[in-house]
């Protein structure tokens, strides 16, 4: 078994001649801007998120100005970044800890779980890295690292392997240097143990790697049981008024694009003129079905097909309701818009 009492200092080493310094995050590393991060590098690789975590932190540069934003706000700067659950425990966590907690982030793993959104890695993550105490984390690169270096069979979504690798990580981690010890471990996943072709030749712990040793680094970690990806479809009304504005409706707040802005949806095309008549009392005008596509999620395919409407008229009821809108494209609100959506909208202009 390799010394655990030597793969730190190596992980060190490697990360002061190589490790990334300069990371918007990294240059104030306060709670807050941590647990951003941190929720915004979930399932999300860094390149990605960097322009979206420069953009919130201009608006959204304390906890305060995030529990006073309306959801919207907050929806419409993490339109594209995807898994929008976590920007609505964002927006619901800054509020707890402004209203409950004085605006102070908890400092200790156990308190920091029960922020909503906020798991045992997340939370050894901000531990480590914004209060310099000693924290595990655990997220999918170093969970790669790990596999790998000890060998560990299976796939990490198991509970048996899952327990495995938090031993192995607590054993390794450091009393000292914790924040960069995490830092660290999540850019060697990042950069060098990657999923494909990892750069073993500059691995500082290539040299008692156990999957390197016997050449098999892909098997490392297990991979998840296949499963075939059922498909759902549905058709997408994109209803034109006579003045140009495009109807939308906000999505429930729990499901597939909760709380976001999405057109109508129905079971086929058939059903575009009943929907019109029933909503409205107005036949469409024009009819242009447009050639669908596929949207997926991590658990389903959801083939869509966009159908364009033009309305001869403006319907009367021009004030919106609660969770209704017309979409003005000349002058967009700042609303969360699912990227399907977003897309289409932008076609549409």
């Amino acid at each position: 078994m390799p010394a655990a009492s030597t793969f730190a200092p190596r992980v060190l080493d490697w990360f002061d001649r190589f490790g990334r310094v300069d990371l918007p995050w990294q240059h104030d590393t306060s709670p807050y801007r941590v647990w951003v991060s941190e929720i915004m590098l979930q399932q999300t690789q860094v390149a990605t998120v960097i322009p979206y975590f420069e953009r919130f932190m201009a608006v959204f540069p304390t906890a305060q100005t995030l529990a006073d934003a309306p959801l919207d706000q907050v929806l419409h700067l993490w339109t594209g970044l995807g898994y929008y659950a976590r920007a609505r425990n964002l927006h619901s966590a800054a509020k707890y800890v402004c209203s409950e907690l004085g605006g102070i982030f908890p400092d200790t793993v156990e308190a920091l779980c029960e922020l909503p959104g906020v798991g045992r890695s997340t939370a050894g993550a901000i531990v480590s890295i914004a209060f310099g105490q000693r924290a595990v984390i655990l997220d999918g690169n170093v969970k790669r690292v790990l596999a790998r270096h000890r060998a560990v069979a299976g796939w990490p979504g198991q509970t048996k392997v899952h327990h495995q690798l938090w031993r192995i990580a607590d054993e390794y981690t450091p009393a000292q240097r914790t924040a960069d010890y995490s830092q660290a471990m999540m850019d060697l996943g990042a950069t060098r143990c990657t999923r494909s072709a990892p750069a073993c030749d500059k691995c500082p712990l290539s040299g008692d790697c156990e999957a390197l040793a016997m050449g098999k680094q892909s098997a490392y970690p297990g991979k998840k049981p296949r499963q075939a990806l059922p498909v759902k479809t549905t058709t997408f009304l994109m209803i034109g008024a006579a003045s140009g504005e495009i109807w939308l409706e906000r999505r429930p707040a729990r499901g597939i694009w909760g709380g976001l802005w999405c057109f109508p949806q129905v079971a086929d095309v058939t059903q575009a003129n009943s929907w019109c008549l029933d909503r409205w009392g107005l036949e469409p005008d024009v009819i242009d079905v447009w050639e669908g596509f596929r949207h997926t999620f991590s658990h389903y395919h959801l083939d869509i097909l966009p159908v364009q409407i033009t309305l001869a008229t403006t319907p009367a009821e021009v004030m919106e309701a609660q969770g209704q809108l017309w979409y003005n494209k000349r002058r967009p609100p700042e609303i969360g818009l699912a990227a399907p959506v977003a897309s289409l909208l932008a076609r549409l202009a």
